[in-house]
């Protein structure tokens, strides 16, 4: 594993905590060299200064050239990890839905097409996009966050089926609960559905490097969602009824 990292310039955006500084601080003990991306300038420089990585605040959405410049020229490795936890229902303001489109989808394809004429000339890039369980399955009281955490995963899927045979690898990360400000935030839901569950972000890291190990797209930090994707497949009916008693029973709770 050292080998397919050491030394590569790695990119991780929404670094300033939680997965991103986890994922940050693993590529960076595996030998890589790593900016790290935050919009809290103060919180990318913490993290950077704990690793030895540079600091690259700003926009995710923006930052590639300035972080291919630090690294030196060549971004070998970028983790799409910023995101927001946007809750609500179809009733959530039209600006919160464009936070969350802009954000957990249109930042990855921003990235995306800035890196891959690089990438596809040097026959090799590596994305790594943190979606979510709810990208796979659905989050009860979030549908600004389902809906595009649903677009995330399948612009991961996307970029993977139609790259990867000129050597673009990609990685989609699927937890559900894990232990950061971001789960603390979605409230009442989350402590329903997600924290029971709930694990640290170093968790999350291990679980990407045994995927880039064993050259797998989906990452499932929490293995039991393999099950209930398969049911939403191939049961989406049942899946759609135990989501609504998880639904009832949340209201119940209110």
């Amino acid at each position: 594993m050292v080998g397919a990292v050491q030394d590569a310039g790695v990119v991780v955006t929404g670094a300033g905590g939680g997965i991103g500084a986890a994922l940050a601080r693993r590529f960076a003990a595996e030998g890589a060299r790593v900016v790290v991306n935050d919009l809290d300038a103060g919180r990318a420089q913490a993290v950077a200064d704990e690793i030895g990585g540079i600091a690259v605040p700003g926009d995710a959405a923006a930052i590639v050239d300035r972080a291919r410049e630090a690294l030196g020229g060549t971004v070998d490795v970028y983790c799409a990890n910023a995101g927001v936890a946007s809750g609500g229902s179809e009733a959530a303001d039209e600006a919160v839905w464009a936070l969350a489109w802009d954000v957990n989808v249109m930042a990855h394809v921003r990235a995306a097409h800035a890196l891959l004429p690089d990438w596809l000339e040097r026959g090799r890039g590596r994305f790594v996009s943190t979606v979510s369980a709810a990208g796979l399955l659905t989050m009860i009281g979030a549908a600004p966050y389902s809906v595009t955490k649903h677009g995330a995963y399948a612009f991961a899927e996307w970029l993977s089926l139609t790259y990867r045979h000129r050597g673009i690898n990609v990685h989609a990360i699927c937890p559900q609960g894990v232990r950061t400000d971001m789960l603390d935030a979605t409230g009442s839901a989350g402590d329903l559905v997600l924290k029971p569950t709930a694990i640290e972000p170093e968790a999350v890291a291990d679980a990407l490097f045994k995927g880039i190990a064993e050259d797998r797209f989906l990452i499932l930090p929490h293995p039991e969602v393999a099950g209930y994707y398969q049911v939403r497949a191939g049961e989406p009916d049942r899946w759609l009824t135990n989501m609504n008693h998880l639904q009832q029973k949340w209201e119940a709770a209110e």
